[in-house]
This record gives C-alpha cells, sequence and structure tokens, in this order.
C-alpha cells in the first residue's frame, strides 16, 4: 500500500523508465542467483556422494563451495532489496500517516545508499589484499571471491537509488538525501569532540543511531552497516576494510551454507507434497477430537519445522490445509492466528532451525550437540500449548466433525510415511556422521524429489525457478544481516564494551538463575526488536562467554535464550513473526492480539522449566 501511494504520487514517464530498469537489473542478478543455488546444491551433493559412497572425499568441493557461496549471498541480497524483503521493524512505519510515511521510506533509502557508498572503497581495498591469497586445492585468487562484496555494494546502491526516486516525491527524495548527508557531515565535524566520550560514543552510535534507523523502517542489516561505519570513522582510526573483512567473515562461514539449502529444502517439500501428507494422516487420527484440529496444527508445526528450519515456510505449509476445517468448526480467525504464532514460537528449537545453526556458526557450540538438545525443550513447548488449546477448545462445535475409519486412517499413514521419515532422516544423517550441518540439507533435498517423483507426484516445473530465486533472496537477507552483525559485534568488542558486560553479567545477584532470568528478559526483548538471527550474531559472542564462566552448558543455554527470542519474535506489538502469522492466516492483528497471550503466558512458563532444568536440552547429548 505504501508503495502504491507513492507511486501514484510519481510522474508516470519517470516511474515507467525506473520500473524498467529495475526489471532489468532483476533479470540481471536473479538468473545467477538461481544458477548459483543448484550448483550449491549440485557440490554438496556430490561431495557427500563422493565421500560416502565411493571413500573418495573430493578436496575441492567445499572450497569452490565456499567461494561460490558469498555470491550466492550477496546477489540474494540485491535480490531482497528490490523485493522488500530485508528484515525491518514496520510497526511504526504502518502506524504513521501516509505524508510521514513516505519521508520515513525515502530516508531509509537513503541511508542504504550511503551505508552501501561508504562500503565501496573499503570493498576495493580489501580485494587487493585478499588478491595474493590463493585457495590451495584450486589456486584461485582469494580476490575474486570477494569482489561479490564490493559488487553487491554497487548494485544494493542502484537497487536503492532506483527505489527511492520511483516510490518517492522529488522533495521527500531530495530532502532525505540532504538529511543523510548533513547527519554524516555533522558527526564528521564534531569527531574531535565526541571521541573522547568512552561509552557514551556506544550509546550514540549502537543505541540512537541504530534505533532511529530501525524505527523509521531501515532494514535491519543496513541499520547495523550505517551505525558500524559511523562509529569507526568517527571515533577510531582503524581502516574501513576491517569492516569489510569482517562481513566477509561472517557470511563465509561454510556451515551457513545450510541456510540457503534449508530453506530450499522447505518451500520443496511444500510443492512436493510432503506437507500436506503429514497434515492429512494428523487430521485423519485426531481431527474428530475436541481440539483435535489445534493438536494437529501442533504437531504439524513440530515435523515440518524438524523438515525446512524455516518459520514462514513452515506456517505456510500447515495452515491452509487446517484453517478451514477449524472456522467451520467454529474457531474464531483471531484464535487461529494466536495458535499458529504460538506455535512458531514453541518450534524455534526443532532441527534443523536456521537460529541453531547461526548459533553453532557465530558462538562456537556443537550443531550435533544443538540438533539433540533441541527437542525436549520444544516437545516442553508444545505440552503448554497443549493444555492451553484443551481449555479453550471446550467451546467447538463438533457435529461435523466424524471419527476417520480405521482403513481411512491406514490409507494416510500409509501415504504420509515417507513424509514422516525425512525429519529422522536428517537428524540421523548427522548424528551418524553421514553428512556435516552444512551437507545434510541436500541429502533432504535429494530424498524429497526421489518421494515426491515416485510417491506424490505433485513436481511442477514451473515453480522451480521462482522457488530458486526465492531461495536467493531469504537467504541473502539473512546472511546479510549476519556478515552486518559481525561487523558491528566486532566494533563493539574493540571497545571493551563485550568484557565489561561479560563481568557484569558473571556477577550478577543470583548467580545462575540471575543469570538466565536476566537473558530471557534481554534475548525475548531483542527477538522481539531485531528478530533471532540478528540477536543472536550480536549478542550471542558476547555472552555465550558469560555463560560457560559461570557454569552454564552451551546448548542449555542455547535453547533458552532460543525460546526466548521466539516469545519476543511472535509477541505483539513488535514482534514481526505475529504479523506474518496473521498475514498467513487471514486475520487483522486486531483480532488475534488479546487471544495470543494465554498462548504466550504458557510458552514463558515452558521456556522457565527449559532454564531451571537443564537435563531437558542436555539429558541426550
Amino acid at each position: 500500500m505504501v508503495e502504491s501511494l507513492l507511486q501514484a504520487a510519481s510522474p508516470p514517464p519517470r516511474a515507467a523508465a525506473l520500473a524498467q530498469l529495475e526489471r532489468t537489473l532483476a533479470l540481471l542478478t536473479e538468473i545467477p542467483a538461481a544458477g548459483l543455488v543448484v550448483a550449491e546444491i549440485l557440490l554438496l551433493s556430490a561431495g557427500v556422494t563422493s565421500r560416502y559412497v565411493f571413500h573418495r572425499p573430493l578436496v575441492w568441493s567445499d572450497e569452490l563451495a565456499s567461494a561460490l557461496f558469498l555470491w550466492l549471498a550477496l546477489l540474494g541480497a540485491v535480490i531482497a532489496l528490490q523485493r522488500g524483503e530485508h528484515m525491518r521493524l514496520t510497526v511504526l512505519v504502518n502506524a504513521a500517516p501516509p505524508g510521514l510515511r513516505g519521508w520515513m521510506e525515502a530516508l531509509g533509502s537513503a541511508i542504504v545508499i550511503a551505508c552501501m557508498l561508504a562500503l565501496l572503497a573499503p570493498a576495493e581495498q580489501y580485494i587487493e589484499d585478499q588478491w595474493v591469497v590463493t585457495t590451495p586445492a584450486l589456486q584461485i585468487h582469494d580476490g575474486v571471491r570477494v569482489a561479490a562484496i564490493l559488487l553487491g555494494a554497487v548494485l544494493m546502491s542502484c537497487v536503492a537509488v532506483i527505489r527511492l526516486f520511483r516510490f518517492a516525491t522529488p522533495a521527500q527524495a531530495a530532502g532525505a538525501v540532504i538529511l543523510v548527508a548533513a547527519g554524516a557531515a555533522g558527526l564528521w565535524a564534531v569527531q574531535d569532540v565526541i571521541a573522547p566520550w568512552g561509552n557514551i560514543d556506544l550509546v550514540l552510535f549502537f543505541v540512537v543511531l541504530v534505533g532511529f534507523c530501525v524505527a523509521i523502517g531501515t532494514p535491519i542489516a543496513f541499520a547495523f552497516g550505517a551505525a558500524t561505519l559511523a562509529y569507526l570513522a568517527v571515533t577510531t582510526d582503524t581502516p574501513l576494510s576491517t569492516v569489510v573483512n569482517r562481513i566477509d567473515e561472517g557470511m563465509s562461514e561454510l556451515i551457513l551454507l545450510a541456510v540457503p539449502l534449508f530453506v530450499f529444502l522447505g518451500v520443496l517439500i511444500e510443492m512436493m507434497g510432503l506437507a500436506r501428507a503429514l497434515v492429512n494422516f494428523m487430521v485423519a487420527l485426531l481431527g474428530h477430537v475436541r481440539g483435535g484440529l489445534s493438536y494437529v496444527l501442533l504437531a504439524a508445526m513440530y515435523l515440518v519445522s524438524g523438515i525446512s528450519g524455516s518459520k514462514a515456510a513452515d506456517m505456510a505449509a500447515v495452515a491452509p490445509s487446517l484453517f478451514p476445517d477449524m472456522r467451520r468448526r467454529g474457531a474464531h480467525p483471531g484464535e487461529l492466528v494466536a495458535q499458529l504464532a504460538a506455535s512458531g514460537a514453541m518450534s524455534e528449537t526443532i532441527p534443523p532451525s536456521l537460529v541453531l545453526i547461526t548459533i553453532g556458526s557465530s558462538c562456537g557450540v556443537s550443531i550435533a550437540g544443538l540438533f539433540t538438545g533441541g527437542m525436549l525443550p520444544a516437545a516442553a513447548g508444545a505440552l503448554a500449548l497443549v493444555l492451553v488449546c484443551r481449555y479453550r477448545s471446550r467451546g467447538d462445535d463438533l457435529r461435523g466433525a466424524r471419527r476417520a475409519r480405521f482403513g481411512h486412517m491406514l490409507r494416510t499413514g500409509a501415504v504420509a510415511a515417507p513424509a514422516l521419515v525425512l525429519p529422522f532422516l536428517i537428524r540421523a544423517a548427522v548424528v551418524k556422521g553421514v553428512a556435516t550441518a552444512t551437507e545434510v540439507s541436500t541429502v533432504g533435498i535429494a530424498y524429497t524429489v526421489v518421494v515426491g517423483f515416485l510417491v506424490y507426484r505433485q513436481f511442477d516445473g514451473r515453480r522451480l525457478y521462482p522457488m530458486l530465486v526465492s531461495t536467493a533472496a531469504l537467504s541473502g537477507a539473512i546472511l546479510l544481516i549476519i556478515g552486518m552483525a559481525t561487523a558491528m559485534a566486532w566494533a563493539l568488542t574493540q571497545s571493551g564494551f563485550s568484557q565489561q558486560l561479560v563481568e557484569a553479567m558473571i556477577h550478577m545477584p543470583g548467580g545462575k538463575a540471575g543469570f538466565l532470568g536476566v537473558s530471557i528478559v534481554v534475548f525475548a526483548v531483542l527477538g522481539s526488536l531485531l528478530e533471532g538471527i540478528p540477536a543472536i550474531v550480536l549478542f550471542g559472542p558476547l555472552l555465550f562467554p558469560a555463560a560457560r564462566a559461570i557454569g552454564v552448558n552451551d546448548v542449555h543455554y542455547a535453547m533458552t535464550v532460543v525460546l526466548a527470542m521466539g516469545l519476543g519474535l511472535f509477541a505483539p506489538p513488535f514482534g514481526i513473526g505475529f504479523y506474518f502469522s496473521c498475514a498467513i492466516g487471514g486475520a487483522t492483528p486486531d483480532e488475534a492480539m488479546g487471544r495470543v497471550w494465554p498462548y504466550l503466558g504458557a510458552l514463558l512458563l515452558a521456556v522457565i522449566a527449559v532454564a531451571a532444568i537443564p537435563w531437558l536440552s542436555t539429558g541426550f547429548l
């Protein structure tokens, strides 16, 4: 709606020319990005097959996959910017009057432009520095790999400029550029004054500036990047190429290659019919009992989350199959969305959750341990939600519900059996050492393709290319946040803040209990404002050492904070997960906001139980 209002105010010839330019740019980025997703799947599949089947490891496959991965991430970030799919806080923007909203959108675009332009010279310097480094197996100059950062910054600058002048009025566009330029010049002019301020500098740049950028709807990744670049340029002598180095370090962890592959697996299981088969089987088992469809929703989210790793994909796969029948039984639309949001929060620890993969990458925690430890905490949350669903479903109209015949149960169970195998196959492949956490998604993709063709026969070739492009876009949005948050966390570490934070948390009253209690509150707030992945990349490296120092197990701490972030992510009024639950469930936020709190309250009790009983997280390690 924002874009349509702004577009109506733009001169048609200019808008048409800019729209055509944007379509051309999209074509130039989407085709190679889709090809790179396919290439990564084939490379990692070849590596698993060669090592496990033929016992001849390909020494170059991971090397090439890593080089292509950075290009995939940056092209995906460009596509996400074109589509407006970068993670951002939209509550305040949507609540603003249309005129003010246009200014906020324009200012956000101008900040993106400034951030990307500020990266150009440092990125070029970084390419020169890395050119002397060659890969051991393929002997490729590393500068070829990191050139993706420079090209990504150029393309994102172009996209942001096009969108600024396409959707903003001339006055808004010019005013936004002038305001950002004046702000940068003002900070530069007073650098001698603010440089000695110490921790007050951190508040100015990483609280006030980041908070302002996020509040006006600037994508979170660019808010982090702009604040980090401004802080280092104004208060330190650190070369800005260091920021590019840290972005590269954050985005190039090979374990993060699991992100696009699991995202693709999530959309693949929906297209191939595996998710629907699971739901149909559980409906046959439980659909006739009071609250049965609510239980099916929780069970389906528990199983599907273990397959896809993407909350939006999980909910989109499950809700359309269940909500029509639930509405026919008299369920309120807001109640359905409340249950959907709560089930999304409950399933955050179910492997292969992208948040768990991010924790393993950024905080040095065993991925296999996280995958093993995540099941019981989610089960505790599911049990709490079952009790609430049972109580709130006491008024369901069951007159149209019929117990499924035993033969029908057997048939739906037989159809669902191949789909039921998939989550257990994924976990077994990691635990048994068949594939790494990075490679295991290719096992799931291969299995899904085979089962989809032979059993469910729902493959739609026309959807394949859009799925690949969407995978690149979502992955790019996630990975750019990780890269920018890594740079920001490094800046905070160099300032000495991280050590001060660790010391304060270690000496907090209450020992472990006090530390875990404060962590629940902190990560619930962070999950609401920043979402799980940027929050964990930014604060995980700071707080996990503090947890270790007072004797809290890494996996136990990870489960506690991930569930707490899930609460924040799906809690109104700021949790963005709550709003895409509303979009998927077809209800307004007003209808669901009052109904979601009993479910979130039950989940809070489950989080406290997980924090208080370490065995729930570590009992099977």
